[in-house]
């Protein structure tokens, strides 16, 4: 990852640039609006933004759907600029996610698009294995998607 980005909270006044990467990352497959991230930051859900100076160039989220003592999490989003990525930023902001789910041993899902080899490689490097297929998942697209399944680290 580039010296000059840094990895810290996202706050709501960064969803409208979430919602315009969204856009641009996502255009297949109904973006989250500016309105919905503003609701994740509200709910107090973990979500990171990764930061080249004031530019947001990237963003991840987290929400919990069970807690101690079996623990469990699921990865919301991950965006980069397509301009900053190949560097690193994404593994770091789904390392300071999975950070947080280890905290409290939480086993992590996700869901990511079949023919987004990319993520997946990335995913499965930070331990997440395919546990399922969801045809149809993305929409309007109806791509289908790969769940995947990352066991808590201790």
């Amino acid at each position: 990852m580039p010296a000059t980005v840094q990895i810290d909270v996202l706050r709501e006044s960064d969803a409208a640039r979430c919602a315009e990467l969204e856009r641009l990352l996502f255009p297949e497959d109904d973006p989250w609006s500016e309105r919905a991230f503003t609701e994740e930051v509200r709910a107090g859900h973990p979500y990171l933004a990764a930061r080249d100076g004031e530019l947001l160039v990237g963003y991840a989220g987290l929400g919990f759907v069970a807690g101690p003592p079996h623990a469990e999490a699921e990865i919301h989003t991950i965006g980069v600029d397509p301009a900053h990525q190949r560097r690193g930023i994404g593994r770091a902001l789904l390392r300071g996610l999975l950070a947080v789910a280890d905290e409290l041993a939480a086993t992590v899902f996700l869901e990511v698009r079949t023919d987004n080899d990319a993520a997946r490689a990335l995913y499965e490097a930070e331990g997440f294995a395919v546990v399922g297929l969801r045809k149809r998942y993305y929409r309007p697209s109806g791509a289908d998607a790969h769940t995947m399944r990352r066991e808590p680290k201790s």
